[in-house]
């Protein structure tokens, strides 16, 4: 048995970025708990595109007791509940976010069972590390999720996948806090999983939040071959998609049979730029901040992109990037 737990019933509070952001920023101690939660935290911090507004509140869990209390305190003060992971697939306004943005990411905890072979831990994990841990132990099964920088809740929710494998695949079931603050497992078939997708999406105030889940995984091989394997699959993302720029991965869902980074280069695209934003030159699926980019640069690149694909091959592509907030097109 192999166990780690985050304890404290605590929550990270976010740094401030500038001295007129601290001194404009508030503070409060949710009572009974050490959770703080803090006004104006700028979430281009948080986000791996670097981009967007502040969060007009923001906090950061360190255990379900805290993650309770904070949703608790929102409903109180009827605010709108965000939730953020690692911020690896997502695109927020640069007009910010309003309400409550809850970061899952610091809720922390795993536990290899070696007699069932099944991988237990909490949404804040993250997925790359988790892969390279499972190799070190010797656990087949993870090797393909090495390249994705999120976490396990985001991952159970967008059913993250790569090289032909995916979470659907491997997961035996997710915990998921609902709206009474009650607890509820719920099964893979349960969760409606198609292709980057779940019946987690889309939910209006963040109705359930996935706090935990539990992955079938295949112990007992030789450590060095898993780590092996791991090192080829992060070698093939180092070589085949820009990690030199900050990005969210896959901007949009492949249309089968077409795959939508094809499309965008057929079209022309490879390299167009909109302000600080660029269709990558390595990988045509990948937008990548250059240096200076607004939210709202990437946005518009994404609508340039799908209105001269579906001119070009009468396909509209579906952001697999969630984005939140207010958003204006500069035109196409």
């Amino acid at each position: 048995m192999i166990t780690s737990q985050a304890a404290g019933k605590v929550c990270i509070v976010s740094p401030s970025t500038t001295q007129k952001q601290a001194s404009e920023s508030q503070v409060i101690h949710l009572p009974g708990t050490d959770c703080t939660i803090k006004s104006q935290a700028l979430l281009s911090a948080f986000t791996s595109y670097r981009v967007g507004g502040a969060a007009e509140w923001y906090v950061a869990p360190r255990n379900l007791e805290a993650l309770q209390a904070s949703i608790e305190y929102a409903k109180e003060q009827e605010l709108k509940i965000t939730i953020l992971g690692a911020g690896s697939n997502l695109l927020v306004s640069d007009r910010g976010i309003p309400g409550l943005v809850i970061a899952t990411r610091h809720l922390r905890s795993k536990h290899f069972d070696p007699h069932t072979g099944q991988l237990t831990v909490a949404a804040g994990e993250s997925i790359p590390s988790l892969a390279w841990e499972a190799a070190e132990q010797g656990w087949e099964g993870l090797e393909w999720a090495v390249g994705i920088p999120g976490t396990v809740g985001g991952a159970v929710v967008m059913n993250a996948g790569a090289h032909n494998s995916c979470i659907a695949d491997m997961l035996v079931s997710t915990q998921v806090l609902l709206p009474d603050q009650t607890l509820e497992t719920l099964a893979p078939s349960q969760l409606v999983y198609n292709y980057r997708t779940s019946s987690l999406q889309g939910e209006k105030d963040c109705q359930r939040i996935v706090t935990e889940a539990t992955f079938q995984l295949q112990p007992g091989a030789d450590p060095a071959q898993v780590i092996a394997k791991t090192k080829e699959h992060k070698q093939h993302r180092l070589t085949t998609q820009p990690y030199n720029f900050p990005n969210c991965g896959s901007v949009f869902r492949n249309p089968k049979p077409y795959a939508a980074g094809w499309l965008i280069e057929q079209t022309g695209l490879k390299g167009y730029q909109i302000g600080g934003a660029q269709v990558a030159l390595l990988h045509a699926n990948f937008i990548v901040n250059r240096g200076g980019a607004r939210a709202n640069d990437i946005f518009s690149l994404i609508r340039y992109i799908q209105h001269n694909v579906q001119e070009r091959w009468s396909i509209w592509l579906e952001p697999e990037v969630k984005m939140i907030g207010e958003f204006q097109s500069a035109g196409v």
